[in-house]
């Protein structure tokens, strides 16, 4: 039968040297922690030039550190639970075994209260790349950063993996842009921002991240049956 499917991913952020790393953390606070990062296109792993790692920690901790957490339909809250217990015991494990290899918790990193799902907004840092929250989708509020040495450092990090749904990176360079779309392996790429797909854009992923498309013209491709019919007009 004919069927789309989509598979979840573990979503890379490049951070290029070009950007202000403030500002970038500041956005990543913010996209990480939406929907308690319960997303298959939630920013997860974050991978900072060296130059700028320091400073775009500081501000993505920052900022998830002053995020509100609580009742999802309390007015002034910012992030709610997480679905059920299995999803917080699996943070609670990615987290345990990232900081037993060497991780630092820069902000977060425990449950919040002994009722409900509430775990705090995590970022670590400096986590080890055999790491199992480098290869396991967390689907959680939990992000990782760890330095590259280069662009090219940075999208072999970001391809090391057998899924590839979104992929974002941040960078002021053309020259930077133009690589990152030829070789970053994901099915949707934003770059500069952390917005997704449009109801007409296609949206899925490569690898082990599924396949077909969904939206845009390209949704019909995986139900279309092609048919060639080869005439020869002058026939005697």
């Amino acid at each position: 039968k004919p069927v789309i499917m989509e598979l979840g991913g573990h979503a890379p952020v490049i951070v290029c040297d070009d950007v202000d790393p403030v500002r970038a953390g500041r956005m990543a606070g913010a996209a990480k922690f939406r929907m308690a990062g319960q997303i298959c296109t939630s920013p997860t792993r974050f991978i900072v030039d060296e130059k700028i790692y320091a400073p775009f920690v500081q501000s993505f901790a920052e900022t998830a550190g002053a995020l509100k957490v609580g009742d999802g339909l309390a007015e002034d809250v910012q992030m709610g639970p997480v679905a059920n217990g299995r999803r917080l015991a699996a943070i609670e494990d990615l987290v345990n075994d990232a900081v037993a290899a060497g991780a630092r918790v820069a902000n977060g990193g425990r449950r919040i209260g002994e009722r409900g799902f509430f775990y705090a907004p995590t970022v670590l840092a400096d986590v080890p790349r055999t790491a199992k929250a480098m290869s396991t989708e967390p689907f959680g509020p939990l992000g990782l950063c760890v330095p590259a040495s280069s662009l090219d450092d940075a999208i072999a990090l970001a391809n090391s993996l057998p899924v590839g749904l979104a992929g974002y990176a941040f960078t002021n360079s053309v020259d930077a842009v133009e690589k990152l779309g030829r070789y970053l392996e994901c099915g949707i790429m934003s770059i500069n921002h952390f917005g997704g797909p449009a109801a007409d854009m296609p949206f899925g992923g490569v690898k082990q991240s599924g396949i077909g498309r969904e939206g845009g013209h390209e949704s019909l491709d995986a139900y279309t049956t092609t048919k060639m019919v080869s005439l020869k007009t002058a026939w005697v």
